[in-house]
């Protein structure tokens, strides 16, 4: 039987190409029309985000958390556009997804202290709806990232997370296609109710239909790494028989570890449904098969891009991201992370001022 990386470098199922570099003047990008539905038709284009902006507009974005290197490198792309730009950008972080009510006081305390602008990584697919409808009826409201309730919105940057769990879960039925040797995977969608979650199991679920895979158990949790330790370990004491693991970028980077101290690496075999820096390591090092990116650093730079045009009147795409691509051995070399990973240099900024007049 074929080994899964080598399997990987014969059948790479490359989902999208990302045409821009890190802050090129143009970003290869899906656009949504009607916006702000992922089922709207689709269509490719460049974008020319705003040479510099007309006065130092004050943003305030509210993160889920900052406890894995994906809200990282989406915070890298806001800090370094709104320098980038000459805008004033504060940043808050809920702490995690069970954390809705703390997000919602964050948001409130951040847009009281004059805010011209919000930029929301939701914690809750509907859990905001009511307050962003009360803040849009004085500033404009912009998704980022995680997919929310289009009440009071006003942009969205961000992905189908359909498509990314449909990503995974159709490099995963490329790898063992229907009517092949069934094998055992336990699946870790991560925490229930958080505005992607749920779409990543529409798409991975549809997807793996296609497989010869049996999902033998299915481990809901926060993407936390010690909560997706304890996961693991639970998945492997109930099922010692899997064959992969498949779940978020925190999931994957806990199973390397795990598996290697239980001298499973090699027998079970682990695929994430999003992109992060110990993903990136974990493929290039043969101990993750795959992922798909979605550009993290590009959603960050696109909200304050959209977030002042909003301000400055001149917003004509309203619902945009990054185009998926499937990262694996076969393509991983030839990969530059800077549309998706932060610079190892780059530490959680939470405050961006200006330059002086």
């Amino acid at each position: 039987m074929m080994s899964c990386r080598d399997f990987a470098r014969a059948a790479t199922l490359v989902l999208g190409l990302f045409g821009a570099a890190d802050g090129a003047l143009a970003w290869t990008l899906d656009s949504w029309n009607p916006p702000f539905s992922y089922d709207s038709p689709k269509a490719v284009l460049e974008y020319a985000p705003v040479d510099r902006a007309v006065r130092p507009w004050r943003l305030c974005a509210s993160y889920p958390h900052l406890k894995d290197s994906y809200w990282l490198s989406v915070n890298y792309g806001m800090v370094e556009e709104a320098k980038r730009l000459g805008v004033a950008l504060r940043v808050v972080e809920a702490g995690g997804y069970p954390n809705l009510e703390r997000q919602r006081g964050q948001i409130e305390a951040c847009v009281n202290e004059g805010a011209d602008a919000l930029i929301v990584g939701t914690v809750s697919y509907d859990g905001l709806t009511d307050l962003v409808e009360r803040l849009a009826t004085h500033l404009p409201v912009v998704a980022a990232v995680n997919d929310i309730d289009n009440r009071g919105i006003a942009a969205k940057s961000g992905v189908s997370w359909v498509d990314m769990g449909h990503a995974i879960g159709a490099y995963f039925a490329a790898m063992h296609p229907k009517g092949s040797t069934p094998v055992r995977v336990a699946w870790f969608p991560g925490p229930r109710g958080a505005g992607w979650v749920g779409f990543v199991e529409r798409g991975f679920q549809a997807a793996m239909a296609e497989s010869s895979a049996e999902i033998v158990v299915t481990k809901w949790g926060d993407t936390g790494t010690e909560i997706q330790l304890l996961l693991i370990e639970e998945a492997l004491e109930e099922h010692p028989d899997i064959d992969f693991i498949i779940g978020s970028a925190v999931t994957a980077e806990a199973a390397v570890g795990v598996l290697q101290a239980r001298g499973l690496t090699g027998r079970i075999g682990v695929l994430a449904d999003y992109f992060t820096h110990a993903v990136y390591r974990g493929i290039k090092r043969g101990k993750i098969i795959a992922a798909p990116t979605d550009s993290a650093v590009i959603q960050g730079r696109l909200a304050v891009d959209q977030a002042v045009r909003l301000l400055q009147g001149d917003l004509t795409v309203p619902h945009a991201g990054p185009r998926i691509t499937i990262m694996d051995a076969a393509t991983i070399d030839g990969f530059d992370p800077g549309s998706s990973l932060a610079p190892a240099w780059f530490s959680p900024t939470f405050v961006v001022e200006p330059p002086p007049d």
